[in-house]
């Protein structure tokens, strides 16, 4: 055997054996093509986490669990009230210094991916996560064939309704077989003026002035859309889009089953036994149990729409990795997301009642839960059957701003729908062309 031969045996014995004696796997940057992962090693490393809304959004015992099972990660914990950290989080990324890890919408999140601000999650999930285990809300911050985000949690809508009511109007609840128009002739039962002075003070429905609640479901339920397919292009002047707009004007200004915008604005009515129905998303159970524990209601699913469909809006807020942190960061940043995604962090966010998760087992195990409402089947059943995002891409917050107050205007019934979506067609087109 030569000299040359016993060095170079002697050296690949010397790596074997180091890698036996520390059985830590070697550094290897997930690929941003997709290709097959290897985790780092995990280091001392500090971890610096921005937390929108602090804790009334995030559990604290999720952070709190994370790092006592992960001493090795330091966290720095970011708390801001929501508005002031989606205004700062721009100045600071120009600066080069946001957090590593933050949540926002999911549409500024894609808007981020297609900036090169937020990092490629796909390799990551391909190499950990089995995504079967989830549901598809698990990659809907997916552009062009990359997935910028791991969701917080999802906010999806149902149909809730105040039993009480229904009972003293001897009318069956609401069911999940019900339709726009079995709603809306409901609502159109239910609406009283008690106190003879010619105005309602109970309304049978209160119409949502968003795009999740509001016009959007009702386009939906036409069988029309505020984009197309793509995404590239307005869809606001389809006939089937102005009759879900019009519909949703007319519960307020024809029908006069819904208190108007302004009205809805301050009056808290649902909360205050004042009406009868209302879309509802998840997350508002949380306030409303707290301030009105003893108000008796429930939801059902979203209605089925006029074109034999239902749409269950959901609203999914995205964990961000910033695309410039240091390797060994994003690695923690990423064990951090796993722990989320797992069974201990997926039903530690159930507990605190702010979303729903991702994950089927703890999906199964919140219906079990006795909190109202009860029915909380209309939601994890509703997104499983027919959840679906809010048009969502790259330029998604320009081009709502852009239709807002004419929506509006149409909602306060100063134009038709007709008009309204005209130039909504335009402004909105715009937007689109300017930012592909």
């Amino acid at each position: 055997m030569s000299k040359k031969t016993t060095v170079v045996g002697f050296m690949i014995a010397l790596l074997l054996l180091t890698a036996c004696s520390t059985g830590k796997p070697a550094a290897t940057k997930p690929s941003d093509a997709g290709g097959t992962a290897t985790a780092a090693p995990l280091k001392d490393v500090t971890l610096k986490i921005g937390l929108p809304g602090g804790y009334d959004i995030t559990s604290k015992k999720i952070i709190t669990n994370f790092q006592s099972k992960y001493p090795n990660i330091k966290l720095e914990i970011e708390e801001t009230p929501w508005a002031d950290f989606v205004t700062k989080i721009v100045t600071r990324i120009a600066g080069n210094n946001p957090p590593d890890l933050w949540l926002q919408e999911n549409a500024v999140v894609l808007g981020y991916g297609k900036r090169g601000v937020a990092e490629n999650l796909e390799p990551y999930i391909k190499r950990d996560l089995k995504t079967d285990d989830y549901v598809s809300a698990l990659t809907s911050a997916k552009l062009d064939g990359k997935i910028y985000g791991i969701p917080h949690g999802i906010n999806p809508g149902a149909l809730a309704f105040n039993k009480q009511i229904f009972k003293d109007n001897n009318i069956p609840f609401p069911t999940d077989d019900w339709t726009y128009n079995d709603m809306i002739e409901t609502a159109k039962k239910l609406t009283k003026d008690t106190n003879g002075d010619g105005k309602a003070d109970i309304y049978g429905f209160q119409t949502g002035n968003n795009i999740t609640l509001g016009w959007l479901p009702w386009m939906r339920a036409f069988g029309g859309s505020s984009l197309d397919s793509t995404l590239s292009k307005a869809n606001f002047t389809d006939p089937k889009s102005i009759q879900g707009l019009t519909a949703w004007s007319d519960t307020i200004n024809k029908l006069k089953i819904s208190p108007t915008r302004e009205a809805a604005n301050t009056g808290k009515f649902f909360e205050n036994g004042k009406v009868a129905m209302t879309f509802f998303q998840y997350a508002t159970q949380v306030s409303l149990n707290k301030n009105k524990p003893d108000l008796d209601w429930d939801t059902v699913k979203m209605p089925i729409g006029m074109d034999g469909k239902r749409f269950v809006p959901m609203v999914v807020n995205q964990w961000i990795l910033y695309s410039k942190s240091k390797p060994e960061v994003k690695e923690a940043a990423w064990t951090f997301l796993k722990y989320y995604l797992s069974d201990e962090g997926q039903e530690l966010l159930s507990e605190s009642g702010t979303s729903l998760p991702v994950k089927k087992t703890a999906l199964a195990e919140l219906e079990k839960s006795t909190t109202k409402p009860l029915n909380k089947k209309a939601y994890t059943k509703g997104i499983e059957e027919a959840g679906g995002t809010l048009d969502e891409n790259a330029s998604w917050n320009e081009w709502r701003a852009a239709a807002g107050p004419i929506l509006n205007d149409i909602m306060d019934g100063k134009r038709t729908p007709e008009e309204g979506a005209k130039e909504i067609q335009q402004k909105v087109q715009q937007v689109l062309d300017d930012n592909k």
